[in-house]
């Protein structure tokens, strides 16, 4: 009887162990700052007249608050409602939870490849540089048997196409104005491919407008049934470099809210239901207020390696924020999501070890 006994609770400890984690999504909100994430809006930003576009009464009545955990909800409600009660949030620099880039450039295409490869490749150094030559942890998990074609990646940015290593990955990379759909595109892809083509183009053909990279990835998550989706939006980055910050909050509020719509179709699917973990990050930092540098990011820009991410599904011990003194890397995010689908990723270049602290009770 008691080696029954014994033998049921090692059973049921195996099991509740297992691998609970059977579909990721992975989203970056390009360059938008810790100092927000965690802080809310910015008043010396909020109330210059270079940075408000004419409307600080706007910003101050939508997201102003006091105090700067009610702040910080106003802007990101369901970040900090949801997230910060079933998931793990890192970042707050004030706290002495660091979180950084390696690579020493601080700008979008390097950062991108170290989320994705695992890897710093200095001679990945330039927005424009050609196909990527390092695997990329979307394309390792597609080479396995159980993900195989279920992979795909939607980004505001054409880069992606590049970053990615569409022809070598073999997965869809949709990236800026790409056309969903193929030759053969459903009735609801071919108007969100005639809407995106017929659009206000504030960034010219290098980027699209973050809804439609939105609304193409969610066709894709609920017709397609991908198990693992990557998800670039781009704005928070494009109106920082304006220097339009009401338009940078806008967007930043506007991927919360794609997140939450994201989250509750997730939780309402049967294949997705308490078996889909969320990873959201972003590909740099940027300079704070001082000398007006949080428009800009690069090397030369004070704070512009300083970011956060967030994590939230079966395998992610709900934490909250985390407030311990520690230092974590981006380059850590590859083999972290490599291992929340049970997997190792490896391959010919060095890939750096996965975030422990996510997995630690």
């Amino acid at each position: 009887m008691k080696k029954a006994i014994l033998f049921l609770f090692i059973l049921l400890s195996i099991q509740s162990q297992a691998q609970k984690t059977e579909n990721i999504i992975i989203i970056t909100t390009d360059g938008f700052r810790w100092q927000e994430v965690f802080k809310g809006i910015d008043p010396a930003i909020a109330n210059d007249k270079k940075f408000n576009q004419g409307d600080s009464a706007y910003i101050y009545k939508k997201y102003s608050d006091s105090d700067i955990k009610e702040a910080r909800k106003k802007l990101m409600p369901f970040f900090w409602s949801e997230i910060a009660s079933k998931g793990q949030i890192y970042g707050n620099r004030d706290l002495g939870n660091k979180v950084d880039v390696a690579n020493p450039y601080w700008f979008s295409y390097p950062g991108y490849s170290e989320i994705m490869t695992g890897n710093v490749d200095l001679k990945v150094n330039s927005n424009g540089y050609k196909a990527n030559p390092n695997v990329n942890v979307l394309e390792f998990l597609n080479q396995q048997s159980k993900l195989k074609g279920k992979v795909a990646a939607f980004g505001a940015w054409d880069a992606f196409d590049r970053i990615l290593n569409e022809e070598r990955s073999g997965f869809p990379v949709i990236s800026a104005f790409d056309k969903v759909g193929g030759n053969k595109p459903t009735a609801t892809q071919k108007l969100l491919n005639e809407m995106r083509d017929n659009s206000y183009k504030p960034f010219h053909q290098d980027e699209c407008l973050d809804v439609f990279t939105h609304y193409q990835a969610l066709d894709e998550l609920k017709n397609k049934k991908t198990k693992v989706l990557y998800i670039a939006y781009g704005e928070t980055d494009e109106w920082a470099h304006h220097a339009q910050y009401r338009s940078y909050l806008d967007a930043a509020n506007q991927v919360d809210k794609w997140i939450q719509e994201i989250w509750n179709f997730v939780q309402n699917d049967p294949q997705y239901k308490n078996k889909t973990t969320l990873l959201i990050t972003v590909d740099h930092g940027r300079g704070d207020k001082v000398k007006a540098q949080w428009t800009d990011h690069g090397s030369d820009v004070a704070g512009a390696s300083e970011i956060w991410f967030a994590a939230m599904g079966p395998e992610i011990v709900p934490k909250g924020e985390i407030k311990t003194n520690s230092q974590l890397y981006q380059k850590q995010f590859a083999q972290t999501l490599a291992k929340i689908m049970g997997y190792d990723f490896k391959t010919d270049h060095p890939v750096e070890t996965e975030i422990k602290e996510i997995f630690e009770k």
